[in-house]
């Protein structure tokens, strides 16, 4: 027995990864979360049937980074995107890769009216609270007083207004199934997020209805800060606005998909009930 036939394999590269150099900034989270989703797609065995859709933003050449077939959508155009896609092609996994601006501010309305829909597809949202790949301007996401290019003095509410919590919003929707908010700044929680993206997943191929995984992350170049400065800053003041934790989850709920959850929400209606009559 050779000395290499000893050697325990702790960890290679997702078959749904590709063997190529990302374009992200030194410390940028996106590479981490990617790397989870291609290992959840190796996990569900679902490669050779998924399509991916990309965002415009700092995402916007992941389409170079995923083995699966990818869709580059215009800027905050994904969730329609990825609607058509699942539609044509039911029996696909379709998942959609956003940013906070991209999802929150120019695609909101697809964001919201996918959800709302009940579309059974897959939402991968990275909430870094900031325009990454434009020179870092003042997003949905970003907190009160944060200084932003935009924003040199701060985000002023009485001005910009708050920042749109996505997790809690979509929450409230009859479409959402499944809706979690993680992070990964240390190994606990990229296995909590792992764990998230693969139930979201898992929420899309049972047929349940929309699903999204919000990632609160960082962005050390645009903060000015260090890797290190900036998952602290994170968790000083990101976290605090931005809990983690599960916001919806039909299944945990007691019931089958998001539809059924609906109907039960909205039981003393009679016409959204309608009696059957034998």
């Amino acid at each position: 027995m050779t000395e290499a036939s000893n050697e325990k394999l702790v960890y290679e590269r997702p078959h749904a990864l590709l063997p190529v150099v990302t374009n992200y900034c030194p410390g940028c989270p996106h590479g981490i979360v990617i790397r989870l989703v291609t290992e959840v797609l190796d996990e569900l065995g679902v490669e050779g049937k998924t399509i991916g859709v990309a965002p415009v933003g700092c995402a916007v050449m992941s389409y170079d980074f995923f083995a699966c077939d990818m869709i580059e959508a215009a800027h905050g155009r994904a969730p329609a995107v990825a609607t058509g896609v699942k539609r044509a092609l039911p029996d696909s996994v379709v998942f959609a890769y956003q940013g906070d601006g991209d999802l929150a501010s120019i695609g909101m309305a697809e964001t919201v009216h996918a959800a709302t829909r009940g579309e059974n597809v897959t939402v991968i949202f990275i909430n870094n609270a900031i325009y990454g790949m434009t020179g870092g301007q003042m997003a949905p996401t970003s907190l009160p007083n944060q200084v932003t290019q935009t924003s040199p003095y701060g985000r002023d509410v009485n001005t910009a207004g708050y920042p749109i919590r996505v997790a809690e919003l979509l929450s409230n929707l009859d479409g959402v199934a499944y809706i979690e908010r993680v992070t990964v700044d240390k190994p606990a929680n990229v296995r909590k997020a792992k764990k998230a993206i693969k139930k979201a997943f898992q929420t899309q191929i049972e047929g349940r209805g929309y699903s999204m995984v919000e990632v609160v992350s960082t962005c050390p170049t645009n903060w000015g800060m260090t890797p290190q400065e900036a998952f602290g800053w994170m968790n000083e003041n990101m976290l605090p606005y931005y809990p983690l934790g599960v916001y919806k989850d039909v299944v945990a709920d007691g019931y089958e998909n998001a539809a059924e959850a609906a109907r039960a929400r909205a039981a003393a209606c009679p016409i959204a009930n309608p009696q059957v009559e034998d």
